[in-house]
């Protein structure tokens, strides 16, 4: 189980002073002096009054978690073995459901789930709200609190209560299991590259350079082009999805970042050498898409790269910097927004893909009896000195494993990924065009 979707900045190099430099609150005319008091106040009334004896640990990490949360739903307070997790779930491997989620309205609110784990095996997809665990209500829980219940050991069940869309809620039982993200996976297509992106870990720029350099001396000069799968991608590291952008494109901006203070923007740009030699690229997304792999598609939408096709992205466009806090875990604040290159800012809007095409199954209908020209009686020859053929009836037959069951089997097949097989069949199309153009 992870928590929600980020792209950390500075991991381990930014260390929070907690000493007040001069004059910090003369903006508020002393009025932090004043509600520090009151706190005070407050924590001393409920350390001495409150029906169960609360520790000062417990009172000053919920004061603040309560802080940080209250900002946005991705700054959060880590204490120290959150802190541990989260640089283990970078390094891609963890334990929990292999799941990626944020709050929404009080409720955990899935991100996406990550491929192979117990949560995509069982179903649960992005937009998902889950209302209960274990049978007890989510409302009223920190987000850390609703991840550490998800998270135990391994081999372990664990209940979740589900809402999607206006249905009714139902029930899924999840087997807690070690989660090894394999972040970069890839096949060829016909003579198509498939290249998918899980997530942003340290390695997967790195594994993504290894498969296209593989596709590349697998398929040689009969390679037409790649569709890069960034669906339900949650995101990661910023610095990976910086570089995987900058794989495909020669020159040009892939990003900048705004903070608060106008004088730390800081922009990042492309360098020369595209690991496809320029090759037409289809850029597939959805709501599950998030962060660091919206900037990614931004990227490469912008800068006329790609053809991003599928439906609109999850739109969280901030970034968080991770402060470790010494010797008391770390705090995961928002510092800063990302524009694409075209200065667009994707928060809370997503990213609209080039051709919108939402995920559907494909039924393959039944063809009726329907004439041809050939049938007609005298019909006209095509002037080559061929005969039209006779068109011979053939009664539909209806024991099992005839024609029927192969149109059954060749849907099943078709129905697995439809948006896939668009993005190959547009790319087929380019490549058609781009050799017809040649002189």
């Amino acid at each position: 189980m992870t928590r929600n979707s980020m792209i950390a900045l500075g991991l381990g190099t930014a260390m929070l002073t907690l000493a007040a430099p001069s004059g910090a609150f003369a903006r508020d005319d002393g009025s932090a002096y004043e509600y520090l008091n009151l706190f005070g106040d407050v924590f001393e009334r409920v350390r001495r009054d409150y029906v169960d004896e609360v520790s000062d640990k417990q009172l000053i990490e919920a004061a603040i978690s309560g802080m940080l949360t209250s900002l946005d739903p991705h700054s959060a307070y880590l204490d120290p073995d959150s802190y541990a997790e989260m640089q283990v779930d970078t390094k891609g491997e963890f334990g929990g459901l292999g799941i990626e989620v944020t709050m929404e309205a009080g409720l955990v609110k899935v991100i996406s789930p990550i491929d192979d784990t117990p949560a995509a095996q069982a179903g649960l997809q992005a937009g998902d709200l889950i209302t209960h665990l274990d049978h007890q209500p989510v409302l009223g829980l920190t987000l850390s609190d609703a991840v550490d219940k998800m998270r135990g050991p391994v081999g372990t069940e664990i209940v979740l209560t589900v809402r999607r869309g206006t249905k009714d809620t139902f029930d899924v039982t999840l087997k807690r299991a070690t989660v090894k993200i394999r972040s970069v996976r890839a096949r060829v297509e016909g003579d198509i590259g498939y290249l998918r992106i899980t997530s942003f870990s340290e390695q997967t720029d790195a594994t993504l350079r290894r498969e296209v350099k593989s596709i590349r001396e697998q398929k040689g000069k009969s390679l037409k082009g790649f569709v890069l799968d960034l669906r339900n991608n949650p995101g990661g590291l910023l610095d990976q999805a910086v570089a995987v952008a900058d794989d495909f494109l020669d020159q040009g901006e892939i990003l900048s970042t705004r903070a608060r203070d106008a004088r730390e923007t800081e922009r990042y740009n492309a360098t020369k050498g595209d690991i496809t030699d320029g090759l037409p690229m289809v850029v597939l997304i959805n709501g599950g898409s998030a962060s660091a792999s919206e900037i990614v598609a931004g990227a490469l939408q912008d800068q006329k790269r790609a053809i991003l096709l599928g439906t609109k992205s999850f739109g969280k466009g901030s970034v968080q910097t991770i402060i470790p806090l010494r010797g008391h875990g770390a705090m995961k604040l928002t510092t800063s927004r990302y524009y694409t290159p075209s200065g667009r800012s994707i928060q809370a809007v997503g990213i609209e893909p080039d051709i919108l095409v939402p995920a559907a199954k494909i039924e393959v209908l039944e063809s009726k009896d329907q004439m041809k020209e050939a049938d007609y009686r005298n019909a006209l020859d095509n002037g080559l000195g061929e005969e039209p053929k006779t068109r011979i009836v053939v009664p539909k037959p209806s024991e099992p494993g005839t024609a029927p069951d192969r149109n059954a089997a060749i849907a099943k097949a078709a129905a697995e990924d439809y948006q896939l097989q668009r993005a190959l069949d547009l790319l087929k199309g380019l490549s058609l065009y781009t050799v017809r153009a040649t002189p």
